[in-house]
């Protein structure tokens, strides 16, 4: 009989949550806690030495010896550093102590994460701070159970090292600049409001000792090389398909722990190509879903391994099937809980939801290249535009409901009425008759709204989701700054106000309506369609960085106190070179295989093929057959060897570059060297007898699971 599964009483129980507090705290000092998460002010810090004991007391009940400030660096991973409980005494013994100084303040070594020249090498300092509004957690392990403290992670000078900082200072600066926006629109109830953000995670599941015969996979997280199967996803067989027991069994796993640190796992199913799945939680306020999202990644590594897999979360693992992304759903949420995306059934006489939308679609337009820019890694740089995921142009799906109001409110200056959708028509008497949606959806949309949100679907899969976060959460903010000014100065009342808000929304309409686009995007005819409109297409990570220190950016980000300049800088530089190292890792992975695996295997079935042809020609047997599968595999050799002796020369001269020179140098050229050795390779691949050929096939790692 298999062992029921308890949810509720195992989900959040690793989490030093809202109940636990409640439970834990004396009440004032849970009150003074409260306040401070639920309305942003400053925290207390005469209450952190009452916390501080709780939370320890609590963590050493759950079984944990150490305690971490767990924090975000600007690597895109997490990082965290085991401190224990134990403070020695006289006696040769230990007290087991945590202090509020020490939940509250802790400084790891600034100068050795990635600062883009913020911090020098001999600027050590640095300091991580407890950012109470995500709660601290257990993490258990096979071998350790630590209490995490989430935190922000700053230099000396106060400067963000982290993704986390800017994250908070971009919802912060939403929160005053909506509210802002509701109360002089006559919402005067509103005091606060959040973001909500739920992240659709898909992954890729192969088997542990076929990936650990792919070097590729284990230094690049993708294949470097590698033909097609006979069979891909050209059936759609995999796509909500039945999942495999082994799956299932990681599946199972996977929900039990991410329950246990308060990660509402939801939905869960085969995704479009073999092998590849994909996980979404229930919606959670930004802050918290960002530290989920990196939480939930680093769990299904280690669950994988548990089941014998590897969990592949790169963008791109192989070549020709579908990719994974992240959807980054967004929408915003007063403290009375209502969902300011939420149209309503006659969303032409939702003036306030109208004005909200018309501002969206202004930051969208205006900001384009930055949101384009918050997407980009060197891994989604394989997918965009493919026809697996939205093109590398933002563009906005409105759906026809949406769409119809839009024009009536551009073309006629009123919006009279609302497309409604009507009964399923099935056909069938027997199936229940249900009023269908209003709009349908669209997958080729990189920016679409889907009922009562925005799904920003461009996101990496490996990303962190704080980086597209930060530049909606601002560009939104910008706009709606922009709105309160002219709203604040009208004069007559509520009416008064009313009516220009109206006039700002169809402005904002007729301005920015190029950006709104229902079709197809991954059509050619789209492409030319964005050009005439004047939209921006960076087709990649290299052009697209340059937008986060262009005039407009560096004034917007500074206005709301989400970056500075100099931070801004920073992360040119820090993306630059993440960009070159990872396509010189890649590179040099390439030729470190090409090398050492399938030219030695290639020459060696080479040989044998040889040897064959020699020994049918003594005895008078027609050997034409062998001859020619001879001589395709030397032509194919040959190519591949001039490829790589390309590959080796250009890859030092891109190394010898610094900064964009560098980055552009690796994405013109290594790149495309890295293409010309893998061509002449996977052809091998279709020549070589399998048993002779170095690495599992992609056959042998996506449908041998």
């Amino acid at each position: 009989m298999k062992e029921k599964i308890n949810v509720s009483e195992i989900f959040g129980s690793h989490v030093f949550n809202d109940s636990v507090m409640k439970a834990r705290l004396p009440k004032a000092v849970y009150k003074d806690l409260k306040k401070t998460i639920e309305e942003g002010t400053e925290l207390n810090p005469a209450i952190a030495d009452v916390v501080a004991n709780e939370m320890k007391e609590w963590a050493i009940e759950k079984g944990a010896t150490h305690y971490t400030h767990w924090f975000q660096p600007l690597t895109g991973v997490t990082a965290e550093k085991h401190d224990a409980f134990i403070n020695p005494t006289d006696d040769g013994k230990v007290l087991l102590e945590f202090s509020g100084k020490e939940l509250i303040k802790g400084e790891p070594d600034a100068s050795s994460f990635p600062s883009g020249g913020l911090r020098a090498t001999f600027e050590a300092r640095g300091y991580t701070a407890w950012d109470c509004t995500s709660p601290a957690f257990i993490k258990e392990t096979d071998n350790a159970c630590i209490l995490c403290i989430p935190t922000a992670f700053c230099s000396y000078k106060g400067e963000a090292l982290d993704k986390k900082t800017p994250l908070l200072r971009s919802m912060q600066a939403l929160d005053i600049q909506t509210t802002r926006l509701l109360n002089v629109l006559g919402n005067k109830n509103v005091k606060r409001v959040s973001t909500s953000v739920g992240p659709e995670q898909e992954y890729f599941l192969v088997d542990e000792e076929k990936y650990k015969q792919r070097k590729d996979l284990i230094f690049t997280g993708r294949t470097l090389f590698g033909a097609m199967p006979p069979k891909g996803q050209e059936m759609d067989d995999h796509y909500f398909g039945i999942i495999k027991p082994r799956i299932e069994g990681f599946m199972k796993d996977l929900n039990i722990e991410a329950w246990k640190l308060g990660i509402s796992a939801k939905t869960e199913h085969n995704e479009v190509a073999p092998a590849q799945h994909e996980l979404a939680p229930i919606y959670n306020s930004n802050n918290v879903a960002t530290d989920h999202n990196q939480l939930l990644m680093e769990t299904m590594r280690r669950v994988a391994r548990r089941h014998g897999l590897k969990c592949l979360l790169h963008e791109k693992p192989f070549a020709g099937i579908n990719g994974s992304g992240k959807h980054n759903n967004w929408s915003m949420v007063t403290n009375e809980g209502k969902n300011l995306l939420d149209p309503g059934k006659t969303p032409h006489e939702n003036q306030q939801f109208l004005l909200i939308l018309a501002s969206i679609i202004a930051a969208v337009d205006k900001h384009a290249d930055l949101l384009r820019m918050s997407a980009s890694t060197p891994g989604n740089d394989h997918r965009l535009g493919a026809n697996e995921a939205p093109p590398a142009i933002i563009s906005i799906f409105l759906g026809d409901q949406l769409e119809d109001v839009v024009k009536q409110l551009v073309t006629r200056g009123e919006a009279t009425e609302s497309k409604h959708g009507d009964k399923l028509a099935s056909g069938v008497h027997s199936l229940p008759a249900f009023e269908k949606d209003a709009t349908d959806r669209n997958r080729t949309s990189p920016f679409a709204f889907t009922g009562n949100k925005f799904e920003f679907r461009m996101v990496g899969s490996t990303q962190s989701i704080s980086d597209p976060n930060v530049v909606l959460n601002t560009i939104v903010a910008d706009v709606f700054a922009d709105v309160c000014d002219r709203l604040e100065k009208v004069e007559g009342g509520v009416e008064a106000v009313a009516m220009e808000a109206h006039e700002i929304t169809k402005e904002l309409l007729t301005q920015h309506q190029r950006v709104i686009f229902n079709g197809n995007g991954y059509s050619d005819e789209w492409v030319a369609e964005a050009e005439r409109r004047g939209l921006p297409n960076l087709h990649s990570m290299v052009d697209a960085i340059p937008t986060l220190t262009t005039d407009k950016a560096v004034k917007m980000f500074e206005k709301f106190g989400v970056y500075t300049k100099e931070e801004l800088e920073s992360r040119v530089e820090v993306l630059y070179e993440q960009y070159s190292n990872t396509i010189n890792i890649e590179g040099l992975a390439t030729l470190d295989i090409a090398k050492k695996q399938i030219v030695p295997a290639v020459m060696k079935y080479q040989r044998k093929l040889a040897n064959g042809v020699a020994e049918l020609k003594t005895v008078g047997v027609d050997s034409s057959v062998q001859e020619k599968l001879l001589e395709d595999i030397t032509a194919n050799l040959k190519d591949l060897f001039a490829a790589i002796n390309k590959l080796e020369a250009d890859i030092p001269e891109a190394q010898a570059l610094e900064s964009e020179a560098q980055a552009r140098c690796y994405h013109d050229t290594i790149f495309t060297d890295m293409s010309a050795v893998r061509e002449p390779a996977d052809k091998l691949e279709m020549l070589v007898a399998k048993e002779d050929w170095p690495m599992p096939s992609y056959g042998d790692l996506i449908f041998e699971v």
